[in-house]
């Protein structure tokens, strides 16, 4: 689908007619890593999957920051004239889900952030460049690590402006984030809770059964 500037590939699961739910995969995913848990949640939703700008079948252009990529999912939403939908991040995407619930909240429904790094100044963490190809652009993942890494001095300040009621996921002590700063943003968002999936800091990957039964069940609450 063509959004402004960029090609974005996607894919779906569920009920053409369910309630819309947009899942966004972390830095250097694709679609793919939706793949066990967006099969969960289209027996309830209809789900879409995108690839991020850099990442998977979508474009790899020129600019990459969160904030691009965060008005790229808003002229997906408005290409598929979705106005109202529920928001999932994973990692960077749950950053991307963060902004967009932050400048957007008339579009945002329910928004849950996966294992998301937090609006403060710290280690991204390892790069993780795995051995043989890759399909993301690495100047996408250079440019967002940066922006993690140091996200300005005013980041937290727009936790205040999301609406949506949020839940946030933690991957407990085998995550290789913060498990600390999780309960910092959950303080700042107006009506958040926190939970934790023990499984690390990909949990919606490898106990995509309790990720999405939490979801499922906060979306329905």
């Amino acid at each position: 689908m063509d959004v402004g500037d960029v090609r974005l590939a996607y894919r779906t699961w569920g009920d053409s007619y369910g309630s819309p739910v947009v899942l966004l995969h972390g830095l250097g995913g694709s679609a793919a890593d939706w793949e066990a848990a967006g099969s969960l949640l289209g027996q309830e939703w209809r789900v879409f999957a995108l690839d991020l700008r850099g990442h998977g079948e979508s474009d790899w252009p020129d600019a990459y920051d969160l904030e691009l990529m965060a008005e790229d999912v808003v002229g997906f939403l408005d290409e598929l004239e979705l106005d109202r939908v529920g928001l999932v991040g994973h990692g960077m995407g749950g950053v991307a889900a963060r902004l967009l619930a932050q400048e957007h909240s008339d579009r945002v429904e329910r928004l849950v952030l996966v294992e998301t790094p937090a609006p403060f100044p710290g280690d991204p963490g390892p790069a993780g460049r795995p051995e043989g190809p890759v399909d993301y652009d690495e100047n996408a993942v250079a440019a967002v690590r940066d922006q993690l890494a140091d996200p300005g001095p005013d980041a937290a300040d727009g936790l205040g402006d999301i609406v949506a009621p949020t839940l946030i996921i933690g991957g407990g002590p085998e995550s290789t984030m913060e498990q600390h700063r999780q309960a910092d943003t959950a303080s700042l968002i107006p009506d958040c809770r926190l939970i934790t999936v023990p499984g690390g800091h990909r949990m919606h990957q490898t106990r995509a059964d309790q990720v999405a039964a939490h979801i499922t069940e906060f979306f329905t609450s």
